[in-house]
């Protein structure tokens, strides 16, 4: 049994990355660092053929990587997000106003579980999406109506 916040022994890990290709490149490199305000901590250009963008989230223990895609990429998935579970909505309101001031806008029909849950969704410029929530999973109760449904694949 995994002790809670732990990795299992078997997985002695140091740190976990998350690798994206990304069919719009510098837009998305932009939107992270700009907008969503996600720290650089390392890129790469012409390494092993790739170009690449690694954001820390926050450090380097968990790290979000962006490589430029080579080849037209199959689509999105709907389920391929990225969630940042906020202490409240001045957090959210607060993470949010670089994109809103930009001109990016929440989606307008989103998830069923973020509306019920208070998500807000943005895309990417690749189009995944982006969600931000005033409530911390694992910690804090979710706001619906007490039936747990779990949250959505992603």
């Amino acid at each position: 049994m995994t002790a809670p916040g732990r990795w299992p022994i078997h997985l002695g890990v140091g740190a976990l990355r998350v690798v994206r290709s990304s069919a719009h490149f510098d837009a998305t490199i932009g939107f992270y660092r700009d907008l969503v305000g996600l720290r650089v901590v390392d890129e790469f250009r012409g390494s092993y053929g790739e170009d690449g963008t690694i954001f820390g989230l926050p450090g380097t223990e968990t790290h979000l990587e962006v490589v430029r895609a080579q080849t037209p990429g199959r689509a999105v998935d709907a389920f391929d997000q990225l969630v940042f579970y906020l202490p409240d909505q001045a957090a959210v309101d607060q993470a949010t106003a670089r994109l809103l001031a930009a001109g990016v806008r929440p989606e307008a029909d989103q998830h069923p579980y973020w509306e019920e849950n208070g998500g807000t969704t943005f895309r990417d410029p690749d189009g995944r999406g982006v969600i931000f929530v005033s409530w911390v999973y694992g910690r804090d109760p979710q706001p619906s109506d007490g039936v747990h449904r779990g949250p959505p694949a992603s």
